[in-house]
């Protein structure tokens, strides 16, 4: 059965004048980001992008080494990295859903005169949104 959510250490390197470096030891893939938010969020997409592909070729996911059980080096600290995994495997299927809306009817009228459309407005704003957030 597949989890909703994992958690997983990684390990972040900083040395000066470089990007802060992420690697999963127990997964064997690394990234890297500007700064620590920056590092962060490359972390967690490189953890649901790992886990979703594992999922899908049927392979084995390993069980996640203890946080105090990692052994870090000098400039380096242990960062537990969680991912939600309906969110990735979402992103994966392209399928559309119907939705209704609500609009008023000089606006309606003035988009369709326009040729505007409708489905593709709504999902650039949308996405606009959710990366605002």
């Amino acid at each position: 059965m597949k989890k909703d959510r994992y958690f997983y250490p990684a390990v972040f390197g900083y040395e000066p004048n470089e990007e802060i470096s992420v690697f999963f030891p127990d997964l064997d893939v690394a990234t890297s980001g500007t700064n620590d938010d920056d590092a962060l969020v490359s972390a967690r997409e490189l953890l649901g992008i790992t886990l979703a592909g594992l999922e899908e070729d049927g392979e084995e996911i390993p069980e996640p080494t203890p946080l105090h059980d990692v052994s870090v080096g000098e400039n380096e600290r242990t960062v537990l990295i969680d991912v939600y995994m309906p969110a990735i495997r979402l992103a994966n299927v392209n399928k559309s859903v119907n939705r209704t809306v609500t609009l008023p009817a000089w606006l309606n009228a003035a988009a369709l005169e326009r040729g505007i459309n409708f489905s593709q407005v709504l999902q650039e704003a949308l996405k606009a949104q959710i990366a605002a957030q």
